[in-house]
């Protein structure tokens, strides 16, 4: 029988297979076990207790990566570990560890609190977790954040931006009038996010021609605006495709997508003091500029995400 640790390993490492790896996980979890750390099955709700935490991640290359960063910090403090990486969307994630089943989960705060609060709209990073805290789950608290941000974009590929002569100092208001002659790819979640099609149409005035349904920035998006499939999509802005394949990532004047920092989310009974200043760590060390190399490292370059966060981790002396 195949086993559910090489499952894992594929899922992190290939965000378009995730759906069909994790259903295949799911079946062969019902008939063996894995001494690995990381379960297959990332719906399985398996509270942690006592210094034993559960990392979660999205289901997109950055998040996975994040997670495994977390991971390895907290197990660096001699804190035990389980991954579940893919989950889903911040649709499924916030609900698992809003219970418990997931006790550490990779965010971005901007984006956090437009799930929470569509209608807010902070100026300033300390105003953005004000904000958040505001509406969070008693059960939850945020950590500090990093001084990396990845945000959502609204990218056009080298086609489109020839065509409409768009550059790196075009603005999103710039596709108002061309927008009914394009098509717009991402993720499913975007046609009803703020942070999606509804902030585009209501803050910037866009009516796209159509919506193409694919994934969170992943091959999926990134295979069809190189295609010219769409012409426009969400990629984002770490993203080491950008440069490799001249898209052009248009500006945000009126700052749609807000500040994304990346921070942890935790489930406050789940992490130790150790824990949480572990995790502070990582934070104070991340930064925009290691974010983008550690994302080639992994997207371009092909590496285990694992062994990138661990190799960092030591690099940083976190390890």
């Amino acid at each position: 029988m195949t086993s559910t640790t090489h499952i894992s390993r594929s899922i992190r490492r290939n965000r378009g297979a995730a759906a069909v790896a994790l259903a295949a996980a799911t079946a062969l979890l019902a008939g063996c076990s894995s001494t690995d750390d990381k379960d297959d099955n990332p719906l399985t709700e398996n509270k942690a207790s006592g210094d034993s935490v559960v990392v979660g991640s999205n289901n997109f290359p950055e998040s996975t990566l994040l997670a495994d960063i977390y991971g390895e910090a907290l197990k660096a403090k001699g804190i035990k570990v389980t991954y579940k990486p893919n989950i889903g969307s911040r649709e499924t994630t916030y609900g698992l560890i809003k219970n418990g089943s997931i006790s550490v989960l990779p965010e971005y705060n901007g984006a956090l609190l437009a799930y929470l609060d569509p209608k807010a709209t902070p100026k300033t990073l300390g105003a953005t977790t004000s904000a958040i805290n505001a509406k969070l789950d008693s059960k939850l608290t945020l950590l500090n954040p990093s001084a990396a941000e990845d945000k959502d974009s609204v990218t056009v590929n080298a086609a489109t931006a020839k065509k409409y002569r768009l550059t790196e100092n075009s603005s999103i208001a710039d596709l108002k009038d061309i927008a009914g002659d394009l098509v717009i790819g991402a993720s499913p979640e975007f046609q009803t996010r703020h942070q999606g099609l509804e902030g585009l149409k209501s803050v910037y005035g866009l009516e796209f021609k159509s919506f193409k349904a694919l994934d969170a920035g992943g091959p999926l998006t990134l295979a069809a605006l190189k295609k010219d499939a769409v012409q426009v999509a969400d990629i984002f802005t770490t993203d080491p495709n950008i440069s490799k394949e001249k898209f052009v990532v248009l500006q945000d004047p009126k700052n749609l997508f807000g500040f994304e920092n990346v921070q942890p989310l935790v489930y406050k009974s789940a992490l130790s003091q150790e824990g949480v200043e572990a995790l502070n760590a990582v934070s104070a060390k991340l930064d925009t500029a290691t974010l983008l190399k550690l994302d080639t490292e992994v997207q371009l370059e092909n590496k285990d995400p694992l062994d990138v966060a661990k190799a960092w981790l030591k690099s940083a002396g976190l390890a």
